[in-house]
């Protein structure tokens, strides 16, 4: 059956050598519908970010763009502003037919951590062509903290889809007719839209903004640091707030999301023209989020939101992103938030895994 491949075919593919990785493999990589991909043991710090090109090698081009490399074996500093280039531990020999996508994952975007994957021959971030045999590799630039990291380290993570996956809206209609997708009307258009909630209930804060010079974040070092050394809250009694060019901002979605037992999902920007900003590459929603979440159906969507060009208002319940829903090809053995841990079940506004509550 066609779809995004589950936690059991990923481990068939693994059996069968179309997913390798030196080290091997561990369970805890495995996620209900994609592999965590893991920091190799160097990092180039390169000119600029840069893909492949058809017919050439990542490696090839290190030798035009890098400046120097720093060895992560006893952890190491990714600075701010930097554009560093890592080889993964993992590498692919797909099958004809099997297609790849990567993407950051949860706590790798909401630290403003862009990281994204490139292959030989690639010449699309993060998208990897069926049939493809050959390394992959980290982009990875700090945009708001410098982090410290260290081999083994997992900041994305990789999906496989055998043939056409994606939902239609049709299709996407009568799914959410039989079992609601959001709590509340569903704006469907190429996808399931969700809105930005600036009036959340009992208080003024509605986001958080990256303060501009901070000390580094250690990514091993969970529910450690002081929100308020990192982030400035954003507080409003009107229902908008303006967004500042360059800055970065978490905020939450007005919807609670529902992504059911057979289907997968991924974050995609919204229209350009609806303002000077985008939300971030915020990644993947595995099935079971929002499952039978604590509190009732759904979970909130987290908002990793960067404003471009000119100030901004951003308005309580104006659209901002949009979700694309995947049919599983079957359904996973494990669920996100029920059968493995799940830092963001049930969230609402959420900084990153790594900030006291």
């Amino acid at each position: 059956m066609t779809g995004v491949l589950s936690d059991t075919q990923i481990t068939n593919l693994i059996d069968s050598g179309a997913l390798a990785a030196d080290p091997a493999i561990i369970p805890a990589q495995l996620q209900p519908a994609s592999l965590d991909l893991r920091l190799g043991n160097v990092a180039y710090r390169v000119r600029a970010s840069f893909l492949a090109g058809e017919g050439r090698r990542v490696a090839d081009r290190l030798t035009e763009f890098e400046m120097h490399r720093v060895d992560l074996s006893d952890g190491a500093v990714l600075e701010k502003g930097c554009v560093y280039v890592v080889p993964l531990m993992e590498r692919l020999a797909l099958p004809d037919g099997i297609q790849a996508v990567a993407n950051a994952k949860s706590s790798t975007g909401r630290l403003d951590l862009l990281t994204r994957t490139i292959t030989d021959g690639g010449t699309e971030f993060d998208r990897i062509a069926p049939g493809y045999h050959g390394p992959l590799y980290a982009e990875i630039c700090p945009r708001s903290f410098s982090v410290l990291v260290r081999p083994g380290m997992r900041l994305n993570q990789i999906r496989f889809r055998d043939g056409q996956a994606v939902l239609s809206d049709a299709e996407l209609t009568a799914l959410h007719d039989q079992s609601p997708l959001v709590d509340g009307e569903a704006v469907i258009d190429e996808g399931l839209g969700f809105s930005v909630d600036l009036a959340l209930r009992d208080t003024t804060l509605v986001g958080y903004r990256a303060k501009p010079h901070t000390g580094v974040i250690d990514l091993d070092n969970i529910g450690h640091y002081d929100p308020a050394e990192f982030w400035e809250e954003v507080h409003t009694r009107d229902g908008h707030i303006i967004l500042d060019p360059g800055a970065f901002y978490i905020l939450v979605s007005r919807e609670a999301v529902h992504i059911p037992p057979d289907c997968a999902a991924e974050m995609a920007p919204y229209l350009a023209m609806v303002g000077e900003f985008r939300v971030h590459y915020a990644g993947f929603f595995d099935p079971g989020f929002g499952h039978d979440a604590a509190g009732g159906t759904g979970s909130r969507g987290v908002l990793e939101v960067r404003c471009h060009e000119a100030p901004f208002v951003l308005e309580h319940g104006q659209v901002v992103g949009r979700l694309i829903y995947e049919r599983m090809s079957e359904r996973p053995r494990q669920l996100y938030g029920a059968d493995i841990a799940s830092n963001y079940q049930g969230q609402g506004l959420k900084l990153s895994k790594h900030f006291r509550s």
